[in-house]
């Protein structure tokens, strides 16, 4: 029997994107012949998801898993909608959420992480995926929140099953109080995330080039004023720029007169102890993927007739 490296193993994953374990076993098949054990995952239809790395995966799932006082969310891309009411790629992307539980938090560790009820990792499970079903898939992003005491609440909007959807939210609640009541508030302050889409927690998590880009359009919007005039107009513009988008400061959808601060305030009462908001996430699917523009319907009838 050959020599079968964990290099050559590698090698072979990079030009076929199929399975450690596929690779390994090609190898062994071939005694240790890359192109041999390439042709050897093609017979197989292994080695289709590295033809179909290249097409991009907008559609898909965002999964949340919640156990208490930690929580993930993930998103997994496909091509496709259809693809994403597949039970297998549901089934994969619920079971990606679960593993996320008991990683560092970081898309690396959840790849390398090994997958419930099989011999492979994540990363692995994915790659038979795409090869069993025919469309590009990524494991696109992952995050993990987690209190000393309190809550994660979760929301999932849009949900085609449950814990899967196509917005999914996650919100922190530190805090001594009654958990019931904690989880029920955390559960419309989430619902409230993926209504208002905020950008930080308060204003000292607003992205530094973010506010110079507001306080510019404030500037040029009133050029030509004096210099002490100009710095009050950018300081009074910034206060109800943040007032827009960052969560503590924003009215909350469920009662306008109030925000979020104001609510968590009014909670401590009802929960018996003070709450904080410490950390919130919301993942949107697809959100800052370019998608491939192909021609409408007309337009593919014509192409298709002019080639008739």
């Amino acid at each position: 029997m050959a020599n079968i490296t964990a290099a050559m193993v590698k090698e072979l994953r990079e030009k076929t994107g199929a399975g450690m374990m596929d690779c390994k076993g090609a190898l062994n098949e071939t005694q240790g012949d890359l192109e041999a054990a390439v042709d050897w995952l093609r017979k197989k239809g292994l080695a289709k998801a590295a033809k179909k790395a290249g097409r991009v995966a907008a559609e898909g799932l965002v999964a949340v898993e919640s156990a208490g006082r930690h929580a993930a969310v993930v998103e997994v891309n496909s091509e496709t909608d259809f693809v994403a009411r597949n039970d297998a790629f549901q089934a994969f992307a619920r079971e990606a959420a679960k593993t996320a539980l008991n990683t560092d938090g970081t898309l690396e560790g959840l790849q390398a992480a090994h997958f419930p009820g099989a011999s492979e990792t994540v990363a692995d499970k994915l790659q038979g995926l795409i090869a069993t079903i025919g469309e590009n898939m990524t494991l696109r992003r992952v995050t993990k929140l987690e209190v000393g005491k309190g809550v994660i609440a979760s929301y999932v909007h849009n949900q085609i099953s449950e814990g899967l959807g196509k917005i999914g939210v996650l919100v922190a609640l530190e805090s001594e109080g009654d958990v019931d009541a904690l989880s029920a508030l955390g559960r419309q302050i989430a619902m409230h995330v993926a209504a208002t889409n905020p950008v930080a927690l308060d204003a000292s998590g607003v992205d530094a080039a973010t506010v110079e880009r507001e306080s510019n359009i404030l500037r040029e919007k009133n050029a030509g004023k004096p210099d002490h005039v100009m710095a009050k107009i950018v300081e009074s513009g910034l206060k109800s720029y943040y007032k827009e988008v960052t969560l503590l400061e924003q009215p909350f959808v469920h009662d306008g007169s109030k925000t979020i601060s104001q609510v968590l305030k009014e909670a401590a009462g009802k929960v018996g102890a003070p709450v904080a908001l410490t950390a919130f996430v919301r993942y949107a699917l697809g959100e800052g993927i370019e998608k491939e523009e192909g021609p409408d319907f007309a337009t593919e009838v014509a192409q298709q007739a002019g080639r008739a």
